[in-house]
């Protein structure tokens, strides 16, 4: 039987990594970073809960750290196999995983300098800029509706996933004795109608789909609204003499900021600006868009075809590629847009720009993206008044701002447009990457859409059974402690009930003695 194992994205958004064991083979699905609050962070130090080296294959749906950040590591660990994904993925992890290495190695650096004054032990990076180099000789691309036969039994299939250039969707068609089934891996699904990239791709049939609920509590601002919004956000700010600081992603945000810029400095809603990208990262993903022309929806095609360039290029735009070019911008003491990366504000140069402007009441910090929960840009946006940069206290005094509109997520309807397209209901969906709320209210409208209770919401480390009608839930109890096991009983009892899930309840309870053994094993051993 095929096992799938949830080892992150699970009842949180980041840490993407599922493990598929079928046919023969071990197939992860993403490998991704960590991030938010230190506890969650600390995952990306410990050891991976399998043999990197039993990997035989990685597919990488898109390039973002939290779907992408720990494949140096794996490779570092022992991984031997193909990671196979896109070309304009590829070429963005290109970028994106050395300059994480890199970003590692400073943060190490500075913290090891006040560890070295206290007397404490000193740290290591999780892996380099050169280890991530390194590991990108173990990629392989295949593009949109190729099928790729990775063994007698196992096929794959990318489909665009509309997130960011590059990203997939992963259909998965598994042969096992008697047994055939398709299990879909959505990656992270995307906004519609939003700029430079097409729409995300319609998926008609399915057995089992696991798939994203990030904004699955939510609702996005219309791209009209988006536009007046920016517009508005930038004329006060300028008025009141403060420079707009936008912590954004070096990928897809950016580009999307950029696009929208282009456009209304095109129709005169605002005059040509001082506007800065402080992000090395976010000028090469620039360079990397402009090449991949191939990925673009018809507005930006028709729109690069009327303006002759690239149109994320335009007068007033300026690239800042040097620490010395940086640093400089904190002089500028207001009319400038300054967009920096990282876009939850937890590292990089964005983190100098808001020392030096949260405490000004003439700045405006205008979010554009998701800030998990534990980030300074979460803390920020909830309201803190005061944060600590650097190791110094700042006052939060700027205008705080947000956008939902420039999410490269799609929303709660946008979930559910794709999700209930299937010619036939999935016998299962496995909905991750999402905090606990988000997942919740998803799973339980999506149940009152499809008229069943279908929906699963698995917590780290669960392993399910595919392959026939029953989804079996195993505890995992080598990686756990009795009181995560006692949490996710209780979460799991109070989400079957909560959807009036009856069928899968009855199977819950009828393994409650195989978790109940697991749970004596972890306590005694505790």
């Amino acid at each position: 039987m095929a096992n799938l194992k949830f080892y992150g994205a699970s009842r949180m958004v980041t840490g993407s990594c599922y493990l598929l064991e079928a046919g023969g083979l071990k197939i992860l699905i993403d490998c991704g970073m960590f991030q938010g609050s230190k506890s969650l962070k600390e995952r990306n130090y410990g050891d991976f809960p399998f043999s990197p080296a039993s990997i035989d294959y990685l597919i990488l749906t898109h390039a973002h750290i939290d779907h992408s950040g720990l494949i140096p590591k794996l490779c570092k660990n022992g991984f031997q196999g193909q990671v196979i994904t896109t070309k304009a993925t590829a070429e963005l992890a290109s970028v994106m995983l050395p300059d994480s290495g890199y970003i590692q190695e400073m943060e190490v650096e500075r913290k090891n300098r006040k560890y070295a004054r206290a007397g404490k032990p000193l740290i290591k990076p999780i892996y380099t800029a050169e280890d991530a180099r390194e590991c990108l000789k173990f990629f392989k691309t295949v593009e949109y509706n190729q099928q790729l036969s990775l063994s007698p039994e196992i096929t794959l299939r990318f489909q665009d996933a509309g997130h960011i250039l590059g990203s997939a969707m992963a259909e998965i068609w598994v042969k096992e004795h008697n047994n055939e089934f398709k299990i879909v891996f959505s990656g992270d699904i995307g906004n519609y109608n939003q700029p430079i990239i097409r729409d995300p791709a319609t998926i008609l049939e399915a057995d089992y789909v696991v798939m994203e609920s990030t904004y699955g509590n939510r609702l996005h601002e219309h791209n009209e609204d988006k536009l007046d919004m920016l517009t508005g956000i930038i004329k006060e700010t300028f008025s009141r003499g403060g420079n707009l600081i936008i912590p954004a992603f070096a990928i897809e945000r950016t580009q999307d900021l950029l696009y929208d810029l282009n456009i209304l400095l095109q129709r005169g809603a605002i005059s040509p600006q001082e506007i800065y990208i402080d992000s090395p990262l976010a000028i090469a993903a620039t360079e990397i868009f402009c090449r991949n022309t191939a990925y673009y929806d018809e507005d930006t095609i028709r729109l690069q075809e009327a303006k002759g360039d690239c149109p994320l290029y335009f007068p007033g735009l300026h690239y800042t590629m040097t620490t010395e070019e940086s640093i400089a911008l904190n002089k500028i003491k207001g009319g400038a847009i300054i967009i920096s990366a990282s876009g939850m504000c937890d590292a990089g140069r964005i983190k100098h720009h808001l020392k030096h402007n949260l405490w000004r009441p003439e700045s405006t910090i205008l979010f554009v993206g998701y800030q998990a929960q534990g980030t300074l840009g979460r803390r920020i946006l909830d309201g803190e008044k005061k944060v600590t940069i650097h190791g110094e206290e700042i006052a939060v005094k700027a205008q705080i701002r947000k956008i939902d509109g420039y999410s490269a997520h799609a929303d709660q309807s946008g979930l559910l447009r794709w999700a209930t397209a299937f010619k036939t209901v999935p016998k299962r969906y496995f909905i991750t990457h999402g905090e606990e709320d988000a997942s919740l209210t998803f799973a339980k409208l999506l149940n009152e859409r499809i008229g069943s209770a279908r929906t699963v919401i698995p917590s780290l480390f669960d392993e399910y059974v595919l392959g026939d009608e029953t989804v079996t839930v195993k505890v995992e109890s080598p990686y756990q402690t009795a009181e995560e096991i006692r949490h996710k009983l209780n979460n799991l009892i109070e989400q079957e009930l909560q959807q009036n899930n009856i069928e899968q309840l009855q199977r819950l309870l009828c393994n409650l003695n195989k978790i109940i053994e697991d749970y004596q094993q972890v306590y005694n051993k505790e």
